[in-house]
């Protein structure tokens, strides 16, 4: 695997190292002392799986307060997806700015999204799925959200907003 650094502190790419052959390629997609070596999360209490229908559809922006904050390691296992986060660490040099990558199953490409940011995707494509690792359990009481079209951010989707969920679009701006 190797690890790219993001413009926002301790978000990092990663991008598979295939080894291919007449049959396809093998991967690894997790490894402890590696993620460890380049000082990312290495525990991981949950594995979830979102499938999407239409290109368009947005998900998030979505997080969890301390003290179960989640660390998350995505990865498009089909189709496209661009996925957005914001940095909400008061502490941190790259507070309140945000970043997106498109990610797609084609290339394996995955995000780290560090404890104390927020996340969301949009579908590229149709029949588009994601997988992605917690480092918490989910905790329903501590979720929370960042409206996609929130002024304070500004984050630019690709494609027009086609799909939300009732939720997603009634977060309030964020304060």
């Amino acid at each position: 695997m190797r690890f790219i650094p993001t413009t926002l502190k301790d978000a990092t790419l990663i991008e598979l190292e295939k080894r291919a052959d007449d049959r396809g390629y093998f991967a690894r997609t997790f490894c402890e002392e590696e993620f460890r070596a380049a000082g990312l999360p290495t525990r991981f209490v949950q594995a979830n799986s979102a499938g999407t229908r239409l290109a368009g559809t947005l998900r998030g922006l979505h997080y969890q307060k301390p003290p179960h904050a989640e660390a998350k390691l995505i990865r498009c296992t089909q189709g496209a997806v661009y996925d957005a986060i914001i940095d909400l660490r008061s502490d941190s040099p790259t507070h309140g700015r945000w970043e997106g990558f498109e990610l797609d199953a084609a290339s394996g490409r995955m995000l780290l999204v560090p404890e104390g940011f927020a996340h969301g995707y949009q579908a590229l494509a149709d029949s588009t799925e994601v997988l992605y690792l917690v480092s918490h359990p989910y905790a329903p009481g501590a979720e929370v959200g960042i409206r996609f079209d929130d002024p304070k951010f500004g984050i630019e989707w690709p494609l027009p907003v086609t799909s939300i969920s009732e939720k997603d679009q009634s977060w309030p701006d964020y304060q």
